[in-house]
C-alpha cells in the first residue's frame, strides 16, 4: 500500500484550514486518514503550521512520501531537513506574536467613573508597583473621586425602594406560585 502525507481540507467556502493526514495515496482527499499529524491554516497571518515532529519523522522513515505542497511546509518548518539530515533543522517559522494584555485601560476607565469599591481596588494595584516614585500623588486624586454628597442621596432611595416593592411581593405570595392559571 503506498502511503502519502498530505492535505485534508476542513473549514468552509473562502475559509479553508487543513489536517496534515497520513492516508492511502488512492483514497479520496477527506477521506478517512491513518493518522493526523498536523494543521495549517492559511488564511491567517503569519500562515500556522504545526506538526508533531515525532509522528512526522516516524512516517517519513517507513517511506511516505509527501505531496508537494507538504513538503514545501515540512521544509518550513525544518522537519524535511532534519529527515534528509541537511542543515537548517530549526525551520523558517513564523510565529504570531502574542496579544498585548488589555488589563492596564480597563481599571483605568473604572476609575475614572468611580461606581464600584472594586474598581478604584483594581486600579490601586498597578499603583502598587509605582508606589516609590508616586506615593503621594495616588492619595490626593481619591478624595475627589468618591465624593460624599454622591452617595448620600443613593442610601434614601435603596430603603424606600425596597418598601415599595415589599406590598408587590406580599401581593404575589397570596396569589400563589407563577406559571398557574385559576
Amino acid at each position: 500500500m503506498a502511503v502519502k502525507i498530505r492535505l485534508k481540507r476542513l473549514g468552509k467556502m473562502r475559509a479553508p484550514y487543513y489536517r496534515i493526514v497520513v492516508m492511502d495515496a488512492r483514497a479520496k482527499r477527506d477521506s478517512r486518514a491513518i493518522e493526523e499529524i498536523g494543521k495549517y491554516h492559511p488564511t491567517e497571518e503569519p500562515s500556522f503550521i504545526e506538526v508533531d515532529r515525532e509522528r512526522a519523522q516516524y512516517w517519513l522513515g517507513v517511506g511516505a512520501q509527501p505531496t508537494d505542497q507538504v513538503a514545501a511546509l515540512l521544509k518550513i518548518t525544518g522537519d524535511w531537513q532534519t529527515f534528509r539530515g541537511e542543515p537548517g533543522g530549526e525551520g523558517t517559522l513564523k510565529v504570531k506574536e502574542p496579544k498585548a494584555p488589555v488589563t492596564a485601560p480597563q481599571p483605568a476607565k473604572a476609575a475614572d467613573e468611580g461606581a464600584t469599591k472594586e474598581a478604584p481596588a483594581k486600579a490601586e494595584e498597578p499603583a502598587k508597583a509605582e508606589e516609590p516614585a508616586k506615593a503621594e500623588e495616588p492619595a490626593a486624586p481619591a478624595q475627589p473621586e468618591a465624593p460624599a454628597t454622591a452617595e448620600t442621596p443613593a442610601q434614601p432611595e435603596v430603603p424606600a425602594t425596597a418598601e415599595a416593592d415589599a406590598p408587590v411581593a406580599d401581593e404575589q405570595a397570596e396569589a400563589g406560585p407563577a406559571g398557574t392559571s385559576s
